[in-house]
């Protein structure tokens, strides 16, 4: 009602700040809550997390106010309607009355939490340096300005000023245009206060590891790993379940031989300093000696197939040998011609039916066998000096290197 009397803008905005101040009162009653109720089966970490939802809404209820006040400054600079200061001086006291005591007067563990852990703003990170230079003059301040500042409280401060300075050229000048500059100021100022408060609390909702315990939980891990019977530490998870709570996860390998019992107890008091509500998932070494019943069997292996493949062997001492004399021919004497069809060293592999119960000979047909079929094999028996030979290019070969009985050539 004072705001609409006055006309302003800029004590609308300070009056969100109101607002806010009544939302983080019934942020500290949801804490009070959630520190009387236990955990449920269906709430098994607890109701921390609703304080947390709490701090977000408000933060992000203050920052859509801020938004809403800009997009109301930014029509008034085309149009900028006569302020009334009959109740503006007023009205700013009595917020920023307001404002101090429910922020000093009330412990609000979640707000107070946020403001430490959160990253500092715009204007907190103004005031320290303007803090710094009049230490540098008065040194006996420092023990109040160079502590950080609670961003509530400087923002409240910050608030009520803009507003006096409105207040002062109004009067004065009827410059009513600084009313709006006030209200974009204290907008800008809310915004930047409430935003870093808005991410941490955002970050926690999504059950992320707080960046400050990085260290800390690395060297934990470190110690763990380093225990008696402890082989791996693995899918490790970490998040932040509440303000100052942190809850974890993760699985523990072990020897086969080691103490289940022993090491869960060794790795819980290892990581409960730091991590409250821990879940620790202890399984021994998982290797298995393989055995014959484990290896599949293929089933070409037990049915045969049509034909078999039999590899030549490699005539790697008889490379030197004469295939006629078999002694060691020279290095530059010319290479034989070939001999009764004798396979080379590079023969590719001879593929026999599998109707065969035995191989009785390469390339060879089993049973009675043409007698026409075998002269034309070059298995004819010659006559003594002939001038037909084996096939070898000599003349009269059997004569020389006799033959048995019947007529074939000795082995």
């Amino acid at each position: 009602m004072w705001c609409s009397s006055t006309n302003s803008i800029a004590l609308t905005a300070y009056t969100y700040l109101t607002i806010f101040d009544l939302f983080s009162l019934i942020t500290c009653l949801i804490s009070y809550w959630v520190m009387v109720k236990k955990p449920s089966p269906v709430y098994s970490f607890g109701f921390e997390r609703f304080e947390v939802l709490a701090v977000f809404a408000s933060t992000v209820l203050a920052q859509l106010g801020a938004l809403f006040i800009l997009k109301e400054s930014a029509e008034r600079f085309l149009e900028q309607p006569e302020i009334h200061t009959g109740r503006l001086l007023v009205g700013t006291f009595v917020a920023l009355f307001f404002n101090l005591f429910t922020m000093l007067s009330v412990r609000n563990k979640p707000f107070a939490y946020v403001s430490e852990a959160a990253s500092t703003s715009w204007l907190q990170e103004h005031v320290a340096d303007l803090s710094r230079s009049i230490c540098g003059i008065i040194p006996g301040l420092s023990s109040i300005f160079l502590p950080r500042m609670n961003p509530f409280v400087l923002i409240d401060i910050a608030g009520a000023l803009a507003l006096c300075i409105t207040y002062m050229l109004i009067e004065i000048n009827n410059y009513y245009a600084v009313d709006t500059a006030s209200a974009i100021a204290i907008a800008l100022m809310t915004f930047g206060t409430m935003y870093p408060m808005s991410v941490y609390s955002g970050k926690v909702l999504l059950q992320t590891t707080p960046p400050h315990v990085f260290g800390q939980l690395d060297k934990l891990l470190r110690e763990v790993s380093t225990l008696d019977g402890v082989l791996e530490v693995r899918n490790e998870h970490f998040w932040t379940l509440g303000f100052g709570t942190l809850a974890g996860s993760v699985h523990v390998r072990i020897r086969r031989d080691a103490n289940e019992q022993m090491v869960l107890a060794h790795v819980t008091n290892r990581l409960y300093t730091l991590v409250s509500t821990l879940t620790v998932q202890i399984f021994k070494d998982d290797w298995i000696r393989p055995t014959l019943s484990s290896v599949p069997i293929a089933n070409n292996m037990l049915n045969l197939s049509d034909h078999h493949v039999i590899t030549m062997p490699s005539l790697k001492a008889a490379d030197n040998l004469n295939p006629i004399t078999s002694t060691p021919a020279k290095p530059s004497s010319p290479p034989p011609e070939f001999s009764f069809n004798t396979p080379g060293k590079n023969v590719n592999p001879v593929i026999l039916l599998n109707a065969q119960t035995r191989p009785y000979g390469l390339s060879l047909n089993h049973g009675s066998t043409p007698y026409s079929s075998v002269l034309n094999q070059g298995f004819g028996i010659p006559a003594m000096g002939a001038t037909q030979g084996f096939r070898t290019g000599f003349t009269n070969v059997p004569s020389r290197y006799g033959t048995n009985t019947r007529g074939q050539s000795r082995p």
